[in-house]
This record gives C-alpha cells, structure tokens and sequence, in this order.
C-alpha cells in the first residue's frame, strides 16, 4: 500500500487489513444472522426514521429467540435469579421457601457469596453434581460423574471447544468432521475457523428428514481420499429439520461410531421438545450404555444441553453444559486447560442450568406453579408445530415435513424457473433471492435453506414456530414478464397474504 501524507506526517496504511487477516475467519458464514438479518435491522431503522414501507414491522421468524418472541420466562426460575442477584431479598417474604433455598445453595457455593466472582472454570462443583443427577435421573439410573461435566457459555461455547481438540493434521490427514445437511450453520462456521475438513450427510427429506447409515457410509468413503474423518455430529432432536431419530437410528449411528472409530458429538439441545404421537427423546448416552461393554466402554463421546431451548428458552443468560464420556485421562486434562484459558461460564448462567437440572420437587411450595408453567409451555410450542406444518401444507408450492420437535420446520419450497434464472443473474442463491424479496415486500425475516445447506436443486427456509404463521392460500412469485426495468417491484396477483401474528396467548 503506497504511503500518503496526511498534513504533512506520513500515512502507512493500517496493520489489520481484510487481505493480511486470518483467512479462516473470512472463510466464516453463520446465516442465522447474516445478510438477511442485518437488512432486517436496517428496514427496521429506516422504519423509525419514518420512511414508508408496505409494512410497519419487521416479522423475524429467523432465530430461536424464545422469550424475543413472547414466551413468559418461569417464574420460580427468576425467582431464584433475582435472591441471587440481590441476596437481600432473602428477607422478603413474597418469595417461596424453596426458592431461597435454591439461592442459599447457590450463593454459598460462589466466592465472597456473590454470583459475581468468578467460579472454578469446570463449573460450580454442586452444580456439576446436580447435572449428573439430573443426567442420571433421565437416563434411568445410568451412572454419570461430576467429573465429566463442564459447564458451558451455552452449548455452543462448549461444541466449538470440543473441535478444537479434535481437528489436527495436515493435506489428507486434515481431521475431517461429518456434519448433517441440512445443519445448524454453527458447526459450518466452527470447522471454517478450525480449518477443518466438513464431510457432509445428508438427512433424507422423504424419510421425514430420517437419518440413514448407507448415507452415512458414502460420506465417509468419500472423505476417506482426501482427509481422515474423526468426528461425527449428530443433533436430535434436529436443528433445522425438526426430526427425532428413533431408537434403532441412534443404534445404528453408535455401531457404525465404532465401527469407524469416530468421536461422537451428540447435540441434545432440544430434549425437552419432542411432540409427535410415537416420537420420542432417547439420549445417546443411555442407548450407549443399554447397548452393554462393547460400546459404553469404548465409544468417545460428547453430549450437549443448554438452558437456551426446551421450556426454558433462557437464550441471553449463557447456560450450557456438556458430558464427555470414554476420554483419554491425558485428553481431559488438556480440556480442562482448554476451558481454564476463559476463566468461567458466566455465573448467572451456571445458577439457571442448576435451577433447570434440579428444579422444584412435588412437596415444595412451587412446584405446582412450577409444573403447571412448564406444561403450558411445552404444549404451546407442541400446537405451534402442528399448526405451521397444517398451514404451510394448504400453500401452494411448499411442502413441510411434520414437526417433530425442537423449534423449526424446514419447508420446501418450488421457485418458477424465471425467478432462478433472475436470482442467477443477480449471483444469488435462489433461496436466498425469495427470503430477500419476502423481506423487503412483507417484512418478514427467513433463513434461506442455502445457509443450513440442502440437496442441490432444492431450496427452503427455516421457520421458526415460535412464531405463528396464519396464512390463507398464499402464492408468492414476481411477475417476469414485466420490463427488467422494473427491478421486479411488481408481484402477480396473489391468491391472499400472508397474515403473521405472535402466537403468544
């Protein structure tokens, strides 16, 4: 970069450049907040400054921001929040006995009392062992250590954590790292910035987004020429699809785990959230150890929870943990130096998981509050998505799977071949094209499919459900038949709106 005087002092350019920075960050992408949802913040500026848009709000259906969209957080969880955040509450007789106790524990287990100092950077060590109860108790008695639990900034800080340790190598021996697609664009973002190799699967959309073995094994063959896979990710309940694997998938994903000789990653984030007739959440960790010696004693894995999802959707307090299991001693001591370089998870977090993994009990004062809080919830969210696969299905050129569980649909959706060839054109995505014409016309926010990853030819967006969609029969395509000069400004003649509201009552 050429020198310029600046009032006559020499200007030599800056030291951080976008051409001398990391490449690997640069290679980074993370749809859930990107192009899309920074001009949905700009459309909603623009709309506080007065400008004139078709619509008056910004509908964002792009991110599981639970409590964002109306959820009502639990009541006994604040509770207990708020007694530890001002312990001088304690002496307020407006809050339950229980939840002083719980606030008590907690204090007590933090450094001068306060939940503002800094805890030991595995975790709380009475929260570590509430974990494992709670581990133990959902698993039916399977034993779980204290010590194979670290708490986390969310499930995400402690997924990327574990990558770290894996990825290594160089050329074709480069770790690489079997990924679902569709997939939560975290894990793409994690193995750009670790310059790791991602090995893709993909679910089968026919199958209701199921999770097959032969696909599994074409992936790995393949990725066998040019990189040594190590690491399979699975996320059940799934994230964007919403599909819960069966009993006999999660057998099957351990044996050919094995088999294979590949650290397994179960991302278990959405546990609670599981809403059709014959589904059901098993955890890999139980289905590992029910499948006897063979496997529970030699399958290296890693489950992960989060207080962000499920009931709680606590997104902004941070909570996570996750449970490392058959990790070679000299490993673990590396990830507990790993995790000591960022000091803790936030503390208020690790306070609402220990509230999350143990919470009221049937003879404690909240616990009817408590239980029927929690039941509201999960059945709100279990009608929010049945009504958005009945809804999308009366759409003309969508097609939705049935919900699950967890959070989102993954809709197909069929684009006209004039609006790929326009999206082409423009050096668009197609998908993406059709989420940015939506934003921008109705002022609604979607992910387009592209960022989560689908079968070449096809295209959806992520819906999140917390959000209900009333449509009446709805098509939506522009008119290109009309001049380009238009700049597609003009819509055909659609059948009706699209009408969102929060589904919040």
């Amino acid at each position: 970069m050429s020198q310029q005087a600046v009032n006559g002092v020499p200007c030599r350019g800056k030291v951080l450049t976008v051409e001398n920075m990391n490449p690997n960050v640069k290679r980074v992408e993370y749809a859930v907040r990107g192009p899309i949802v920074q001009r949905a913040v700009q459309i909603e500026k623009e709309l506080r400054e007065g400008v004139k848009k078709p619509f008056t709000e910004v509908i964002k259906a792009n991110i599981g921001d639970a409590h964002a969209m109306g959820q009502r957080p639990i009541t006994f969880f604040r509770q207990v929040l708020a007694l530890c955040s001002y312990p001088e509450l304690l002496e307020d007789n407006k809050f339950p006995e229980d939840a002083k106790q719980r606030a008590r524990r907690i204090l007590d287990a933090c450094g001068g009392h306060s939940i503002g100092a800094y805890s030991a950077s595995q975790g709380i060590e009475c929260i570590r062992q509430d974990v494992a109860h709670y581990i133990e108790r959902r698993d039916g008695g399977i034993s779980s250590n204290p010590d194979n639990i670290y708490l986390s900034t969310g499930a995400s800080d402690a997924i990327v954590t574990i990558l770290k340790l894996l990825v290594c190598g160089e050329g074709r021996d480069r770790t690489g790292v079997m990924i679902s697609i569709p997939q939560y664009p975290l894990y793409s973002a994690a193995l750009a910035d670790l310059a790791a190799v991602q090995i893709n699967y993909y679910l089968d959309e026919d199958n209701c987004w199921s999770l097959n073995v032969a696909e599994l094994k074409r992936a790995l063959n393949e990725a066998k020429q040019h990189c040594k896979p190590r690491v399979l990710c699975i996320i059940n309940p799934g994230n964007p699809t919403g599909q819960v694997q069966s009993r006999q998938c999660i057998e099957d994903v351990i044996r050919f785990t094995k088999e294979e000789h590949l650290f397994l990653m179960a991302d278990e984030v959405y546990q609670d959230n599981v809403y059709a007739e014959g589904c059901k959440f098993h955890s890999f960790k139980k289905v590992l150890f029910e499948m006897g010696p063979e496997y529970s004693s030699t399958v290296e894995m890693a489950s992960f929870h989060s207080t962000s999802k499920c009931y709680m959707g606590e997104c902004g307090f941070r909570g996570g943990y996750m449970e490392v299991i058959n990790m070679d001693p000299e490993v673990k001591a590396q990830l507990t130096k790993l995790v000591s370089v960022r000091l803790c998870p936030p503390v208020p977090g690790q306070a609402l998981l220990d509230l999350v993994v143990n919470p009221p009990q049937p003879d404690e004062p909240s616990y009817t509050s408590f239980m029927k809080e929690r039941t509201a919830v999960l059945a709100a969210l279990a009608e929010k998505a049945r009504l958005t696969e009945e809804i999308f299905n009366t759409v003309p050129g969508i097609t939705c799977n049935p919900v699950q569980g967890a959070m989102y649909t993954f809709p197909r959706i069929t684009l006209p071949p004039k609006a790929i060839d326009k999206a082409k054109a423009e050096g668009k995505v197609p998908d993406m094209f059709y989420c940015m014409k939506l934003l921008e016309e109705e002022g609604i926010c979607l992910v387009p499919g592209s960022g989560f990853g689908q079968k070449d030819g096809t295209f959806h967006f992520r819906f999140v459900s917390l959000i209900m969609l009333i449509l009446q029969t709805y098509s939506y395509s522009l008119n290109f038949s009309l001049p380009i000069s238009s700049r597609y400004n003009h819509k055909l003649q659609c059948i009706s709106w699209f009408v969102f509201v929060y589904f919040t009552s």
